[in-house]
C-alpha cells in the first residue's frame, strides 16, 4: 500500500435491543433537549415511539420533527433547523431510513454552520461539526448511520447534492435488526440493492484501501447470501440481522473509499424524477460494471468468491459476463425487471442527466473517468 488512507466511523452498537439505548446515549452526550427526526412512515411503524420511551426513562426532554420526504428536500432541512433552534435543542436523534438520517445530518450542518444547506455541496466543505447525533436505522441499505455522506434534493434545479465530510459522521449508531422487520418487500429489495452497490463501488473505487476492501467483500458475501432469502421469509430475524450487518459493512467501506458512476448517475436520476435510489442503482450497476471492467478487472474478480462464483480459469470476457449475469440474476430474484423507460425517462433527458452525474463527487473515484458521451451511452443501455 503506497498511499495514505484514513478511516472514520462512529461508535457502533449492533444487536437486538440497541434501540432501547437511545436515552442512555443521549444522557451520556449531555443532552438537555433532543430533536428527534423521523418521517411519517417510520412513525406509523412505531419505532420513534420506542425511542421516545427510552428518552423519557432517561429523563431527557425531546421534541419531534417528522416533515421529511423520501429523498429529503432542502426546504425540509431548513424547516428542521428552525424547529431545532426554536426548541433550544442541543442533540439530534434520527430514526428511520436514509431520508430521516440524511435529514438529521443536514439539520445539524446548518445548525452549527449557519448557511443554507445547498451551500455545502462537495467534499470537506463543512467546517464545524454539527451537534451530537445518534442514528437509529430502520432499513438495511443506506448506512447513513455510519457514513460521511449526506444526500439532499434540490427540487428547484431537479438535482441531488452530495455533502461529504468527516464532520457529518454520527457520534453513535444504534443498529437493531428488529427495526427492519417492518419494511415491505419493495423497500427491502431497494435498500438491499443500495447496500450491494455501495460495496461493489467501494471495492473498485480509486480511493479504496485494504481496510475498505475487507468490509466491501464481506458486505457482498452477506447480501448475496441473504437478500433473496429475506424476501422469501420477511419475518426471519436472523436473515434480517445478516442484512443489517451487510449494510453496515458496505457503509464502512463506501464512507471511507467513496463510490462511483452508478451512484453519481442514480443521484442524477433521483433529483430529476424523485425516483427510488436503490432501484435506480439496480438498473445501472451491470452496465457500469461492463464499462469499468477494463480499468478494474482484478478488483471485480475479487468479488467472485463472495458472489459464489469461480472466475480463476475464465478469460477476461468470460469473467466479466459471469459477474454481470450474477448481478442480473439477483436483480431479477428481488423483483427488479424495469428499465429507465418504465420510469418515464426519455432519450432527450440523457444529456442533462449525464451533465449532472459528471458533477457529482462520487464520479471522481470511479475507476474510469468518463466523458459526457460515455455517461449518455450508459443511460441509453439502461433505457
Amino acid at each position: 500500500m503506497d498511499q495514505l488512507r484514513k478511516f472514520v466511523a462512529p461508535e457502533i452498537v449492533l444487536g437486538e435491543g440497541a434501540i432501547g439505548l437511545a436515552g442512555r446515549y443521549a444522557r451520556n452526550l449531555g443532552a438537555s433537549k433532543i430533536l428527534l427526526v423521523s418521517d411519517p412512515g417510520v412513525v406509523k411503524a412505531g419505532w420513534p415511539e420506542k425511542v421516545l420511551a427510552s428518552l423519557t426513562a432517561a429523563k431527557v426532554a425531546y421534541t419531534v420533527f417528522t416533515d421529511i420526504s423520501p429523498n429529503p428536500r432542502a426546504e425540509e432541512i431548513m424547516l428542521g433547523v428552525d424547529h431545532y433552534a426554536r426548541e433550544r435543542c442541543d442533540v439530534i436523534v434520527a430514526v428511520g431510513g436514509g431520508s430521516p438520517l440524511d435529514g438529521a445530518k443536514g439539520i445539524g450542518i446548518v445548525a452549527t454552520n449557519g448557511r443554507h444547506i445547498l451551500e455545502y455541496e462537495g467534499v470537506d466543505r463543512v467546517d464545524i461539526p454539527g451537534p451530537p447525533l445518534i442514528c437509529i436505522p430502520t432499513t438495511a441499505g443506506t448506512a447513513s448511520d455510519v457514513s460521511q455522506f449526506t444526500i439532499i434534493t434540490n427540487r428547484y434545479e431537479k438535482t441531488k447534492i452530495a455533502i461529504i465530510s468527516k464532520t457529518v459522521v454520527p457520534d453513535v449508531a444504534l443498529i437493531d435488526p428488529r427495526t427492519t422487520t417492518t419494511m415491505d418487500a419493495t423497500l427491502t429489495a431497494a435498500t438491499g440493492m443500495d447496500a450491494l452497490v455501495h460495496a461493489i463501488e467501494a471495492l473498485v473505487s480509486s480511493a479504496g484501501s485494504p481496510l475498505t476492501d475487507l468490509h466491501a467483500l464481506e458486505a457482498i458475501r452477506l447480501i448475496f447470501g441473504n437478500l433473496p432469502a429475506v424476501l422469501r421469509k420477511p419475518g426471519d430475524v436472523d436473515r434480517r440481522a445478516r442484512m443489517v450487518l451487510g449494510s453496515l459493512e458496505a457503509g464502512l467501506a463506501f464512507s471511507n473509499a467513496s463510490l462511483g458512476a452508478a451512484h453519481a448517475m442514480a443521484h442524477s436520476l433521483g433529483g430529476w424524477g424523485d425516483l427510488i435510489h436503490g432501484e435506480c442503482k439496480g438498473i445501472l450497476i451491470d452496465h457500469v460494471v461492463r464499462y469499468n471492467w477494463p480499468a478494474a478487472e482484478q478488483r471485480y474478480r475479487r468479488m467472485g468468491p463472495a458472489m459464489g462464483l469461480t472466475l480463476d480459469t475464465q478469460s477476461s470476457k468470460q469473467a466479466r459476463e459471469t459477474v454481470v449475469e450474477a448481478l442480473t440474476k439477483i436483480k431479477h430474484e428481488i423483483g427488479f425487471h424495469r428499465s429507465l423507460s418504465d420510469y418515464g425517462v426519455a432519450p432527450a433527458d440523457f444529456p442533462t442527466l449525464a451533465r449532472n452525474a459528471l458533477r457529482d463527487p462520487c464520479m471522481a473515484t470511479n475507476p474510469l473517468l468518463p466523458t459526457q458521451a460515455d455517461i449518455e451511452a450508459l443511460y441509453e443501455k439502461a433505457f
